[in-house]
């Protein structure tokens, strides 16, 4: 068996992030000059996603023989997301609630003057704007823009035609699958660029944040670090185990490198193409981890939804003015629909937080100041909980559709099948559920990448 190189790299990244912490903290100023380096790589791995997204989509979809499977699967996916993110709500809501984080602090004009520029940021747009947006201005718009959810739509309409084209889609389905093995190929090469972005994002965010911040508002990280771990291993765990009879540590290691690459950073995104390639490879069938993955970028914010039930809280106590229940789930209501525009975006969540306030509550927006600070270390567990809820959402919705081969995920899980590195694809798995054609024999090549059988 071919030696796994790639694990120098991922030690590589730890050494990284260390020294960039080292480096924030000891030359903060140099520190914030080395940001370009991190900004650089999540920019390569961003370059990478419609590409990724669109070839996995239409190779799931257009290989599938009934168009009724994918309507379900969206559907069924749709109705989690909604659920988890009101239990999520729910949570923080509670533990804001009963810590009251925000008691004690003290707003200055500079803090007033930072919230002002995140409230102006997140003021652009509405929900009527953000679904018209869902439609690209041409078809290859979607890629250009990087729009994860017009890439979403156009694979979507390009697997269904491919689908009613029976066998005549053969060789484009082949011609794509040829192009997600460059793209997979293209990725893999990337990532090798991880050490130096993880480098510069960490020492940025420590040389202009420092250890201040930290220090004094650390009950609002804490208690937030806290509420996400309570929803992860409290709800997210059982059902888990209950539905897949997985159980989430193990599936949480199987995907270590992900939440190592997301918490250098500071965004889910970063990851996304690899939880596409890990759940096909896990056992989730590639029509079901097509459309449950890209649409919980956009929809499943379990991490979101918890920060800015707390933030919402933290906000309305600092500033003396605590908000009645209902004024709460109104507010964190019109929050969570205004941030499904700025999924997987570094920071959005902040504007998102701003915006809802200025909509809402204007007075309370200069409370936003008193956690521009610490944001960016907020976003790491936002990320981190996201990312582990779309993980366990695939999971969870290749099982409720039979499309989930759990056999194959605990030799996958136990470490006597482990995933490919150097390709990122399962190139020996058998292939997907053909399109209809007619009663001749199959041709000795597949037209389709291989994929996991539901």
């Amino acid at each position: 068996m071919r030696r796994d190189r790639t694990r120098y790299l991922y030690l590589a990244v730890i050494i990284a992030v260390l020294a960039g912490i080292a480096v924030g903290f000891l030359a903060p100023d140099l520190g914030k000059q080395l940001k370009p380096l991190g900004t650089a790589f999540v920019a390569l791995i961003k370059m990478m996603i419609s590409p990724i997204i669109f070839c996995t989509i239409v190779l799931g979809v257009g290989s599938v023989a009934k168009a009724a499977k994918v309507g379900r699967v969206g559907g069924l996916a749709l109705g989690y997301f909604v659920a988890m993110s009101t239990v999520a709500l729910a949570i923080g809501l509670i533990v804001g609630n009963l810590v009251d984080p925000g008691h004690g602090l003290q707003l200055t004009d500079e803090l007033r003057q930072a919230a002002a520029d995140e409230a102006a940021k997140g003021s652009e747009g509405d929900t009527t704007e953000f679904l018209l947006g869902v439609i690209p201005t041409t078809l290859v718009s979607a890629f250009t823009e990087g729009s994860v959810l017009q890439t979403l739509l156009v694979a979507l309409l390009a697997g269904f035609a491919l689908q009613a084209m029976g066998e005549r889609a053969a060789p484009i389905l082949t011609g794509i699958g040829h192009i997600q093995r460059l793209v997979f190929r293209i990725l893999a090469m990337i990532m090798w660029a991880a050490p130096v972005g993880a480098f510069g994002a960490i020492a940025a965010v420590v040389g202009a944040t420092g250890v201040d911040a930290l220090t004094s508002l650390g009950v609002i990280m804490l208690s937030f670090y806290a509420t996400c771990l309570l929803f992860v291993f409290l709800v997210l765990g059982p059902l888990l185990q209950v539905v897949a009879r997985i159980n989430v540590l193990s599936l949480f290691g199987y995907l270590r490198r992900e939440f190592l690459l997301i918490l250098s950073t500071s965004s889910s995104e970063s990851a996304l193409p690899r939880l596409i390639a890990k759940m096909e490879h896990l056992g989730v069938s590639r029509p079901v981890v097509g459309i449950t993955v890209p649409t919980g970028y956009s929809f499943n914010l379990d991490g979101t939804a918890i920060y800015l039930t707390m933030a919402t809280l933290f906000v309305a106590s600092a500033t003396g003015s605590p908000l009645a229940l209902g004024e709460q789930l109104s507010l964190l209501v019109f929050m969570m629909i205004a941030s499904k525009g700025a999924a997987g975006v570094t920071g959005a969540g902040l504007a998102t937080l701003a915006s809802g306030l200025q909509s809402h509550r204007p007075e309370l927006v200069d409370g936003v100041g008193l956690i521009v600070g610490i944001d960016r270390f907020m976003s790491e567990a936002r990320a981190l909980t996201n990312f582990a809820g779309n993980a366990v959402a695939t999971v969870l919705v290749g099982s409720w559709t039979g499309e989930f081969d759990r056999a194959r995920a605990v030799e996958v899980l136990s470490g006597r099948d482990p995933f490919d590195e150097t390709t990122l694809l399962d190139e020996h798995a058998p292939s997907p559920e053909p399109a209809p054609s007619d009663e001749h024999a199959p041709s000795p090549e597949e037209p389709v990448p291989a994929a996991h059988p539901a």
